[in-house]
């Protein structure tokens, strides 16, 4: 049985008044019957894994770069996430590969970066709108597995998040058997690369407008193993509920 995983990405949001949203979370889910983690943006990583270091809250990165060191201003690596408190990573976001023209060659690389220091790559794989409706998803989605995930991947250092880009923050979603669809196909991607005590044992998380009320529906799909959830992680009692959910899924 694969343990259900509920991860909140906060982007480019959150300052120290923020953590009590953390605390909160941690307050509510002191023994929660799955996993949850919260990926700040990187000036809270050291705070909020300080503060939720005796709690069942795992914290985590947004991304890190391909290197360990060395002349990236601005950038912040694998062994600096570890030294944080960091446990997780999430690399290949869709905002990431448009905004900073990342290949799924680079984020591989950053995802064997980030286990060489120990960490659990969240490796996103999403299509766009048009890609959706020139019938190409699987097509699409196939190739940003096969490109994006490295050969050293198992179930307990990598996470697979299928995020159509059309419906991150925008309210809309996918049908439940298109999410399903999807879901059902990576995982026969990953079977067969890499067998089957391997290719099931990696989650599948889904992301795009999850919310609390449309959660419960999305965590009964096929081969959905949780959520890649953003602006309803914030607040601690959205993402409860999201939650809550998923212990009942």
């Amino acid at each position: 049985m694969r343990r259900k995983l509920a991860a909140g990405n906060w982007k480019m949001n959150g300052t120290s008044g923020s953590l009590t949203e953390a605390d909160a979370l941690a307050a509510a889910f002191a023994a929660p019957e799955c996993d949850i983690l919260l990926c700040p943006p990187a000036t809270l990583i050291h705070r909020m894994s300080e503060r939720l270091k005796d709690s069942a809250v795992m914290v985590g990165g947004q991304d890190c770069h391909m290197a360990l060191s060395g002349a990236h201003t601005g950038d912040i690596s694998a062994e600096m996430l570890t030294d944080a408190g960091a446990s997780h990573v999430i690399v290949g976001h869709s905002e990431r590969r448009a905004d900073h023209c990342e290949s799924d060659e680079m984020v591989r690389t950053k995802a064997e970066t980030a286990h060489s220091q120990g960490l659990t790559a969240i490796i996103c794989c999403g299509e766009a709108l048009e890609t959706r409706e020139a019938g190409e998803t699987l097509a699409h989605v196939g190739r940003q597995i096969a490109g994006s995930l490295p050969d050293g991947c198992t179930g307990d250092n990598t996470v697979v998040a299928y995020e159509p880009i059309w419906a991150i923050g925008t309210g809309k979603i996918p049908t439940l058997a298109e999410i399903g669809e999807v879901h059902d196909f990576i995982r026969a991607e990953l079977v067969a690369r890499f067998g089957a005590e391997t290719g099931n044992a990696i989650r599948l998380l889904y992301g795009g407008s999850v919310k609390p009320g449309n959660a419960s529906e999305i965590f009964a799909v096929s081969n959905v193993d949780g959520a890649l959830v953003g602006g309803a992680s914030l607040k601690a009692e959205d993402f409860g509920g999201i939650i809550s959910a998923l212990e009942g899924a």
